[in-house]
């Protein structure tokens, strides 16, 4: 590891089936690209993978040759210097280097590299859990000089470069509206502000990280029931207003419970684009109901399930790596 900005941690699928005793379940911001960079190299979904935030990483290949597959925002990707596509996977040997730093859109993207990464197992997860200190490197956030190895390391001597990209349409940045299903406590707010939720535009706050996304925007009025419940389960994309009446959308490293009443929550299939807001970008909500959610995560894990599909040969003209490349070499002058 060159350089680690603030917040780069390891990340599997989740620390699942421990909400009950106070522990976080944490597990990526954006798993359909998560998911994504794990599939491209054969890797099971939720395998142990880099979370990168726009603060950036820098990455040395060191001992052994390597396959490593990249998926998230629009980034800025960079092998030896040279400029990459938005999601490829591409072949390193020892000495190479790739630098990841915030392009023009995206908040996450993720390394992933065979198998996963090789990380102690702590209550059944590979994930770092900041709040608790454990997971992933020692429960804390990466370092310059940290050491990662591969599970299934690559066996053989590779050629440096770009191997397939990844052309998958699910990771393109989004207009469509976020669908949230209402509930379970929405009977604690004003019908008015429930009507204002799904009308008005919302921004995303300053207030931002791995627990929460705070909203700027209209201000939601609470019932005569008031803003205390007696505490349940809160599960990611659940928006939680407390009296303030600003809402907070709790993401992957929030709190298992909480007492304040939740007016509807993010369907699990518009999870990663909410997860990939900058602060200070707009946020536009739409109605959903369990059986839409349920089709639209069905149609999500059914391009998932088929990434093979969407790897192309690196040889193939694709528009938007083109773009960023500097294609004019060798220019003299005419009078010469």
């Amino acid at each position: 590891m060159l350089r680690a900005g603030r917040g780069e941690t390891i990340q599997d699928s989740g620390r699942r089936g421990f909400l009950r005793y106070g522990v976080p379940t944490a597990g990526p911001m954006d798993w359909v690209a998560h998911s994504t960079a794990n599939r491209a190299l054969g890797n099971e979904p939720g395998a142990a993978a880099i979370e990168v935030s726009i603060a950036g990483i820098d990455l040395m290949c060191e001992v052994a040759s390597l396959r490593m597959a990249y998926a998230g925002g629009d980034f800025v990707y960079t092998c030896n210097g040279t400029r990459l596509p938005n999601a490829a996977v591409i072949c390193l040997n020892p000495g190479d280097h790739v630098s990841i730093k915030a392009g023009s859109w995206g908040a996450w993207t993720y390394v992933a590299i065979p198998g996963g990464m090789d990380v102690p197992l702590v209550l059944g997860s590979r994930s770092t859990s900041l709040s608790s200190q454990f997971g992933g490197l020692d429960g804390r956030s990466l370092a310059r000089g940290d050491v990662l190895s591969p599970i299934a390391p690559t066996s053989t001597v590779i050629r440096t470069g770009l191997e397939v990209l990844i052309a998958a349409p699910w990771l393109e940045r989004s207009t469509k509206r976020v669908r949230l299903i209402l509930g379970p406590q929405d009977d604690f707010f004003d019908p008015a502000s429930i009507e204002t939720l799904f009308h008005d535009t919302y921004f995303l706050a300053p207030r931002v990280n791995r627990i929460g996304y705070w909203l700027n925007g209209p201000t939601f009025k609470h019932s005569s029931k008031g803003y205390n419940i007696i505490s349940d389960g809160i599960a990611m994309g659940a928006i939680q207003v407390p009296g303030s009446g600003q809402a907070v959308v709790l993401m992957a490293d929030r709190q298992p419970t909480g007492g304040y009443p939740k007016i509807a929550a993010v369907i699990r299939a518009d999870l990663g684009r909410l997860a990939q807001t900058r602060p200070g970008e707009e946020l536009r909500f739409e109605r959903s109901d369990p059986a839409q959610a349920r089709d639209a995560l069905s149609e999500l894990d059914g391009n998932l399930n088929r990434v093979a599909d969407y790897l192309s040969a690196a040889g193939s003209t694709h528009s938007e790596y083109l773009f960023g490349c500097n294609l004019i070499d060798g220019v003299v002058s005419a009078e010469s």
